[in-house]
This record gives structure tokens, sequence and C-alpha cells, in this order.
């Protein structure tokens, strides 16, 4: 019964989109607790103090709902059509990260978990709960447990099926379903994903120190960024895909189906101009509907404004200039860092 509920279920994940499936038991990842213990107390979390809050939960899945028997992992992919490090040779306009270029994947993927979720609630008179990223739940290492993939040199989950470019979601559930084999690591020698990294993110292969990270800096990074980080995060304005990009194992990426993942038009490389021009009003209205909404239009411009300092283009000096005395602090101080970057080019 349960071998055949769990078919079933995988076929209606992947008629709602998903294409990638695994299940794993609550307690597959014992070693989490330990490893996010020691990243915390290293500070390679930054400001993100809400990694250390609710730890046991974070750490631990089976504390976080004693009752839950499996946990089904999850994964959609958001594939890009386009070349994303092709912006970074156009340093008067802005790159976005992917994943941002469109719709917010939390409320995609959230809707689709809980269709599917209510379908096992029906099948199997179970009790369930879902999480897409903005839980206290370690999605990669409970997607390699269940055989999605395995954690790459880069942190990020990789697939032999699906290259890196795909989003995870997971249904917590009182249901045991057969577990999948765990992933197995297969990045081999392959030094790409470290090599290409920007900012030197990656203490040792398979380790990240998000204080380096231009995703980190980019997103979740209050005030301004230390100095000698700016200089290395180019036109990179929310978030970075440099060590996503060059996998190889994306030759095997799966095309993303929801077109709500594609790339908006206005958001592949916006001029850094228009972007810094941006009020509340008008970064709430351009971005409505957008993960990127989240950071608020102070850090947003904050960021574009390094970029700008980036650019070496002399006819953005005056854009600069104008928000030397921006209200908001970061944007003022990053309004000032920019203008004396591009003194030497006018």
């Amino acid at each position: 019964m349960s071998e055949d509920l769990k078919d079933r279920l995988k076929a209606r994940a992947f008629e709602e989109g998903f294409a990638g499936f695994g299940v794993c038991r609550p307690d597959a990842v014992p070693q989490i607790a330990e490893r996010l213990a020691r990243f915390v107390e290293e500070g390679r979390h930054g400001q993100m103090a809400w990694m250390g809050e609710r730890m046991a939960w974070r750490g631990n899945p089976t504390a976080l709902w004693p009752e839950a028997k499996s946990v089904v992992m999850l994964a959609e992919p958001y594939t890009p059509e386009h070349d994303p490090l092709a912006v970074l040779e156009q340093r008067d306009r802005a790159a976005i990260s992917v994943y941002a270029q469109n719709r917010d994947y939390h409320d995609l993927v959230k809707k689709r978990l809980k269709r599917v979720g209510r379908w096992l609630v029906d099948a199997a008179s179970c009790e369930i709960k879902v999480f897409v990223d903005t839980a206290p739940v370690m999605e990669k290492p409970l997607a390699a447990a269940a055989g999605l993939g395995w954690q790459g040199k880069h942190t990020n989950l990789l697939s032999r099926a699906l290259g890196n470019w795909f989003f995870l979601g997971a249904i917590f559930t009182t249901v045991e379903l057969p577990v999948d084999r765990r992933g197995e690591e297969r990045c081999g020698s392959c030094r790409a994903c470290l090599d290409a990294c920007p900012t030197d993110a990656f203490p040792a292969p398979f380790q990240l120190d998000a204080r380096r990270c231009i995703s980190y800096l980019t997103i979740e990074h209050k005030g301004p960024v230390p100095e000698d980080l700016r200089g290395l995060m180019g036109n990179r304005i929310y978030g970075c895909d440099d060590c996503l990009a060059v996998c190889p194992w994306n030759k095997f990426a799966a095309e993303a189906r929801e077109v709500r993942y594609a790339a908006r038009a206005d958001l592949l490389a916006p001029p850094l101009r228009e972007l810094a021009a941006l009020d509340d009003a008008a970064f709430r209205s351009m971005f409505s509907g957008s993960p990127i909404k989240r950071i608020g239009r102070d850090r947003f411009v904050r960021n574009v404004l390094y970029a700008i300092g980036n650019s070496a283009d002399a006819s953005l000096f005056l854009v600069a200039q104008g928000l030397v005395e921006d209200p908001a602090p970061e944007v003022a101080d990053a309004a000032r860092w920019a203008c004396g970057q591009l003194r030497e080019t006018i």
C-alpha cells in the first residue's frame, strides 16, 4: 500500500510541475546539527541571526514536528533560457539573480506543495506541514538524504537529472512512506564553482562563508558593505549566479515549466541609471510580486550604487552625486563611495 501510495504521490507531484521527488525520514541527517552549530559559532552566518535562533528545530527535523514519519522533498526547475553571466560584461547594466527575475518562487512553490499535500491527506488520511525556505528546515541536506542529488562544493544541491537550477520544497507527513537512497556526491576533482566565486566565499570545498558571498551581501546584509568587498561585487545588485552558472552538471538541467519564472524583459539587464532613480513608491511598484521587494528600496539602491561605482562609466557620476545626501545612511555612504570610484574616469 505505501509503495503504491508513494508512486501515486510522485505522479501527482509531477502533474503539478515538480521535476524531482524523493523521500527520507526526518532523522536522516543527524550530522546537520553539529555542522550548523559550527557554522554559527565561527560567525559565517554574518547578520543572519535567525540561523542561530530555533537551532534545535533547524538542526533536528524530528524536533520541529515529532509526529512526522516521512519527509517528501520536491524540486522545481527555474533553468534560465539565457546566459546569466553575459550581463556581467555590460557594466552600466544591473545583474539580477535568475531566480529573482520574475515572480516570487516562495508563493508559486508553496501553492503547488499545498495542492500535492492536500492530495496526500485525502489519499492517506494523514497530517502534513509544507515548507518553502522560510521555516527552520535544512532543505538541502534533507533533499540529498531523499536522493534528489548531493550538495556540491558550492554547498547548493546538484542533480544528475536537473543540474542545479531548481527550487526545493518539503512536505512533512505523518504517513510512513518508503525512503529513497541517499544522493551520491559526484563533484570529483572539479573546482569550477570555487574558482568562479568573485569574492572567495568558499574557505574550502563544501564550505561557505556567507559574509563574503555576494548573495548574502546584496540581500541579507544591512548597512554598508565592507569596502574591501564592494569592488568585487561588480554589477551584481541582487544575488549572484556565478557558482551555479559554471557547473558542468547543468548540461543536464531540466527546462523550467513555469512561465512565471521566465525573466521579465525589464529585469534581464536593466540600466543602473534608471534603478538608482527609484524612490520607495516606484521601487514597490516595479517589484510587486518579486522577491526583490523584500529588501526594500534603500538596500536595493545601495547595491545599485556599488555597481555604479564599479562601472567605470563617467556618465553615471552625476547619478551617484545626486544621492550623496539621501536620507538613508547606507545609500548616502554608497553614493559617496561611487563618486570616489568614478572621479578617476572624469
